[in-house]
């Protein structure tokens, strides 16, 4: 049996809430999931990688929109290896700076140190107007990950 896995990370990679926002944000998505195994808030001390699981379908490059799967395993290897603390690359497609966070990942994927997740969260989808509400009581724009592993 495989499981899904949605999940908001904020847009800034290195962002937290307070524990506070955190346990009212969880409380939030309970009421838009209510049906979920389980709603959780997790805080990391270093930058982590969300990605979609079996969702994966590649990810291009942010400047020119190139597929960048070639270069992007070198280039997680290398971010990882400092803990995510500088998440920009040289693209070698061309040439451009980009952050490994805004990179066009096919299915959503987000680097961050704090996560909201819905483990089989029983829905579709979110809604675009419970994304706003997410983002507000967490005071940050947010990225939406539905994971499937």
């Amino acid at each position: 049996m495989s499981d899904t896995i949605l999940r908001y990370v904020a847009a800034d990679p290195y962002w937290q809430p307070s524990p506070e926002n955190a346990t009212k944000a969880v409380s939030l998505l309970e009421t838009i999931v209510p049906g979920a195994d389980e709603v959780i808030s997790s805080f990391e001390d270093e930058v982590r990688f969300y990605d979609p699981g079996e969702n994966w379908s590649g990810v291009k490059c942010s400047a020119c929109g190139t597929d960048a799967e070639e270069w992007w395993g070198e280039a997680m290897e290398t971010a990882s290896a400092d803990g995510f603390k500088d998440l920009s690359t040289v693209a070698p497609c061309c040439g451009a700076t980009v952050s490994l966070n805004d990179l066009r990942y096919i299915w959503p994927a987000a680097f961050g140190r704090f996560a909201l997740g819905a483990h089989n969260p029983g829905i579709g989808d979110t809604t675009g107007e419970q994304d706003r509400k997410m983002a507000e009581c967490l005071g940050t724009p947010l990225r939406k990950i539905w994971g499937h592993v």
